[in-house]
């Protein structure tokens, strides 16, 4: 387990490097901020004076190199909008989105693996065909427009959930704040939740009736049902735990998305998240705001993508000791 934990690791160093190489360049290649952050009114002193302030004056390659030592130091850069530290102003907002992100990931899980394995199960009924109905139209349906729906419906026809914003009471858990500690901050959450949650809990019905369909016709299966076990049982130790398998390293990954692209849900649900954050800061070209935000979404990819791995072994031992075989 060792080698293998070192080995990912060693791994995700390069993928950061190169990762950071690419985002810096991508965003000094989207423009100049002084273009929009300077006054029209500025004369050309005040203009250069503010260029040099912000180190725009300085060629790509020393920006970049200025950028990898301070973020080795954990500085990321100070906001050209809201002159505070980058890095400060995600992780004031990382929570909400993280928030967000989990109730989403709550949503998919518990509604999915049962509806996909019922699915599964008995593929030829109308329930299961219903349900992989409604599973393309959460793959197929714009997520905005879905949003808008929502709202429309049950915020502003029926009455019964507020349509944006998050819940006012915080309640901190392990030092984070968080507002799902109140049953208001359950009202503000489960509209954007759900509504980010549709892709995912889609495409884990999909998973898991596949996995259901592939199990129930495996051998162990078989001789389970022939010792006498309840179908039950059979499902709950025999079929599930083999299906977690491709569940749980989809899962992992796509947790990732789930914070990377709530932009459009935070936005449409006005969540006061990074995604908001983030599209604010394109709007100004507020740089270190931007690769900031794109390093923490790689750094967080990475990670999960460790776990993920090192879940994944812990299910199929034989992962682990073909890596270390390798």
């Amino acid at each position: 387990m060792s080698v293998f934990i070192i080995r990912r690791l060693m791994h995700a160093i390069v993928v950061i490097f190169v990762m950071s190489f690419l985002v810096f360049s991508g965003v000094f290649l989207v423009g100049n901020p002084a273009d929009i952050l300077i006054a029209d009114d500025a004369d050309q002193a005040e203009r250069e004076q503010v260029i040099r302030d912000m180190g725009l004056d300085r060629p790509f390659y020393e920006q970049y190199w200025k950028f990898l030592v301070n973020a080795a130091r954990g500085d990321l850069g100070d906001s050209f909008v809201f002159d505070e530290p980058a890095l400060q102003l995600i992780l004031e907002r990382l929570p909400a989105t993280m928030e967000l992100a989990v109730a989403a990931l709550l949503i998919a899980v518990v509604f999915g693996i049962p509806l996909g394995v019922w699915a599964g199960l008995k593929p030829d009924a109308i329930p299961s065909k219903i349900i992989m109905t409604g599973s393309i139209l959460g793959f197929s349906l714009p997520t905005f427009w879905v949003g808008i729906m929502m709202m429309l419906l049950f915020a502003v026809i029926l009455g019964w959930l507020p349509s944006t914003g998050r819940g006012d009471e915080i309640t901190y858990v392990l030092g984070f704040p968080t507002s799902l500690g109140t049953f208001d901050g359950w009202a503000h959450v489960l509209l954007p939740a759900t509504n980010l949650a549709l892709f995912k809990l889609s495409l884990v019905i999909r998973l898991a009736r596949a996995g259901t369909r592939e199990v129930m016709h495996q051998d162990y299966v078989k001789f389970a049902r022939a010792k006498g076990l309840t179908e039950n049982r059979v499902v709950m130790v025999h079929v599930m735990k083999n299906i977690l398998i491709p569940v749980v390293t989809v899962l992992g990954l796509e947790f990732g998305g789930l914070v990377a692209f709530s932009v459009v849900t935070e936005t449409v649900f006005a969540w006061p998240g990074i995604g908001k954050l983030l599209i604010d800061s394109i709007g100004l070209l507020d740089r270190p705001v931007i690769v900031a935000y794109l390093m923490i979404i790689v750094f967080l990819f990475v990670i999960l993508n460790l776990l993920v791995d090192i879940a994944y072994s812990v299910l199929d031992p034989r992962v682990r000791l073909q890596d270390v075989k390798a």
